[in-house]
């Protein structure tokens, strides 16, 4: 027979296990009689669990139709928190301030629990039984499991019996009353691996250094002064100044030698002064070409030594490498009129601001740039009217005669303080009614004065000396249409006066200049001979804007106009030996300093041309747009005295500085063991070679 029933309970409050039969599976009602027949206590809430569960309807629920409970509302969701603050200040330990921060945690916590569960089979748990001294039978109670000779055999039963056998499964559950009162659960903290850790981080401590220094000598002085203190001060000084008139009378020669001596104090002291400044000024001067130096560094180091590798694999064609670009922020909306290298420090040149647009005059400025600072200019001097062109003097490096639109001519002195110039020409002294186009230093008179000559639109070539105080002008040559020359003030209202608008000297012959004019004729005149031209070409259809004699030979001459036109002269032919058309208007020309037969000339589609006659006699060498605008137009073009290098001005008042590469400023290769010749004389003889090809048709023909 099986055991009866109140043994399994015991045993299942003991911590037994029950088997049940394989295959019983008691249903929950036969369990509920049961327990009602035994008299089990079943809890309160059994039959409110059992019940199916029912939708409480809250009181003030809004009552929606069916379209309304059916109609789709879309929500979207973001990850911005409404509710977070915008203008959180925490405090800053390394600035000592507060300090307002951008991060706003956007993370809302709606609910925290920190467990303390560990897995019962981990090693933690098992440290933790043994540190509150559990026995082994309790920690097998805990599991439910005892060793197998303490299990009762409980056989299979029929499943008649399976009531009781859950009966006492039931009484043995842990959460029941009886099992409860019988045992004491040890305290398990947690069923899985879960361990805290944490650390804390030392904040680095804040130095603080700190010096003082000795407070300089203080002295104070305080005096009260009433009217009868300033009476007796007034008295002094008159009983003194009564003495000094009587040494005056009696010693009249050492009067004299003390005024020498305070004239002498007072001028060593301005000269202190001025040598302090001048030495600051030029320590300043120096700091500020080193810190341009460094800015502009890779440009540096392109104009001293970068060669461009390319010219070998070229068919005799150059580049022009830009280096740097001077601007002057004030001196907006004028153009560049005219540029001058200095022939005494060759990285400075000076640049005339003015408009060629007549009917927009205005102020207009001269400014000093230097290679070596290319972010500011040395020397700015503002003008009324607007800057034409301009001249430095080639001893006198410090002198630069300008021409100005409305018919003036000044000097200025680089060395003089102040922003006049040191010579103007006015309305009494001679000036121009027209603008002067082009000035040009003179070698000094007999009597050592400085001279200058200038040409104007009014048709005068006049010479200006600088004489003490002022300038004194002398008219050399007047010009007309139709080829008459007069002089003398009987015919200064001659209807049909020729404009000038260039003109340049010969570089041997002293007395012998050219003048170009705006009918575009070229006239051949002479200092000493001025009743009329020595010669004159019919050189182009517009206005000539450049006529330059070569550096080396002696006969030839070039000259450009804005009829698209570069011509090659020689003086003693009146058609020209070579012609090239630019296919724009060109505004300036420039022969090399270095080679008879390289020049080159600026067009208003702001392209560079540079021509080698002893290379191509046809086409230029190198073409380069040099403008970084469509619209930009070139107006000036200056080849340096010594550096490979040219400047270009355009109508922007920008000045671009270009470097010449191999393939333009190219040398003849000499022979194994022979040398080149070298000199002016070979520069000569290869410009003479050009034009002897073309002499020869004409001397076969007469």
């Amino acid at each position: 027979m099986p055991p009866p029933n109140n043994n399994v309970a015991t045993l299942g409050r003991k911590g037994s296990v029950v088997q049940k039969a394989p295959g019983a599976k008691p249903t929950k009602a036969t369990n509920k009689k049961k327990d009602e027949e035994e008299g089990v206590d079943v809890g309160d809430g059994w039959d409110d669990w059992t019940h199916g569960k029912a939708l409480i309807k809250p009181q003030d629920q809004l009552e929606l139709t069916e379209a309304e409970l059916k109609e789709e509302i879309t929500r979207i969701l973001t990850a911005n928190n409404p509710h977070a603050p915008q203008n959180i200040v925490r405090y800053s330990f390394k600035e000592r301030s507060f300090k307002s921060t951008s991060v706003v945690d956007q993370m809302a916590v709606h609910f925290v629990l920190e467990g303390s569960l560990l897995h019962q089979d981990s090693d933690e748990a098992r440290r933790l039984r043994a540190k509150e001294g559990l026995s082994e039978e309790t920690a097998t109670v805990d599991t439910g499991t005892e060793p197998d000779e303490e299990k009762p055999e409980t056989p299979a039963t029929p499943v008649e019996d399976g009531g009781e056998v859950e009966e006492a499964g039931e009484e043995d559950r842990p959460d029941s009353a009886a099992s409860k009162t019988d045992k004491k659960e040890p305290k398990i903290t947690n069923q899985f691996n879960f361990s805290e850790r944490a650390s804390q981080t030392l904040n680095n401590p804040l130095r603080e250094r700190s010096c003082q220094t000795e407070p300089p000598p203080r002295n104070i002085f305080s005096a009260t002064a009433s009217q009868w203190e300033i009476y007796d001060a007034y008295v002094e000084e008159l009983q003194k100044q009564e003495k000094n008139k009587e040494k005056q009378k009696a010693a009249p020669s050492k009067k004299d030698s003390d005024k020498s001596k305070k004239k002498t104090m007072l001028t060593e002291a301005q000269m202190d002064d001025m040598s302090k400044m001048g030495k600051l000024s030029k320590k300043s001067t120096i700091l500020e070409r080193m810190v341009n130096q460094n800015t502009f560094d890779d440009v540096a180091q392109d104009f001293k030594y970068f060669e461009d590798a390319s010219d070998e694999f070229r068919d005799k064609e150059g580049t022009l490498l830009p280096l740097w670009k001077f601007h002057y922020d004030k001196a907006k909306r004028l153009s560049v009129t005219a540029l001058c290298w200095n022939k005494k420090y060759q990285d400075l040149f000076a640049v005339g601001m003015g408009s060629y647009d007549f009917s927009k005059q205005g102020r207009g400025m001269l400014v000093f740039y230097s290679l070596k600072k290319s972010a500011f200019p040395d020397y700015i001097y503002p003008t009324t009217s607007g800057v034409l062109c301009l001249d430095i003097h080639e001893q006198h490096s410090y002198l630069v005669a300008v021409g100005f639109y409305d018919g003036c001519v000044a000097v200025y002195n680089l060395q003089e303080e102040g922003l006049e110039p040191v010579y103007k020409s006015t309305a009494k002294t001679g000036k121009h009614t027209d603008p002067v186009w082009q000035v040009c230093w003179q070698n000094d008179d007999l009597d050592s004065n400085h001279n200058f000559y200038s040409v104007s639109s009014d048709g005068r070539v006049v010479s200006w000396t600088l004489v003490k105080n002022e300038l004194v002008f002398t008219d050399i040559i007047r010009l007309s249409v139709n080829g008459a020359v007069s002089e003398g003030p009987e015919d200064a209202q001659q209807p049909c006066i020729a404009s000038g608008t260039s003109f340049d000297f010969h570089k041997q012959i002293d007395y012998l200049f050219l003048v170009g004019t705006e009918e575009g004729k070229i006239h051949k005149c002479s200092k000493t001979y001025s009743s009329q031209f020595l010669e004159t070409y019919i050189a182009h259809s517009m206005a000539v804007d450049a006529v330059k004699w070569n550096h080396f030979h002696p006969k030839v001459f070039i000259s450009c106009s804005s009829d698209w036109t570069v011509k090659i002269w020689d003086h003693t032919i009146n058609t020209p030996m070579f012609t090239f058309d630019l296919n724009a208007a060109v505004g300036d020309v420039a022969w090399s300093p270095y080679s008879s037969t390289v020049f080159a000339a600026v067009t208003t589609d702001g392209t560079v041309h540079v021509f080698d006659l002893d290379i191509n006699k046809y086409e230029a060498i190198c073409q380069q747009l040099a403008v970084g605008k469509k619209k930009t137009k070139l107006t000036h073009i200056e080849f340096n005295p010594i550096h490979p290098i040219i400047i270009v001005g355009d109508d922007r008042g920008y000045v671009t500085s270009l470097k010449l590469s191999p393939n333009l400023r190219k040398k003849p290769k000499a022979k194994k063991g022979q040398e080149l010749p070298k000199g002016p004389e070979v520069e000569v003889a290869k410009m003479e070679r050009l034009l002897s090809l073309l002499r020869e048709p004409e001397q076969s023909t007469v």
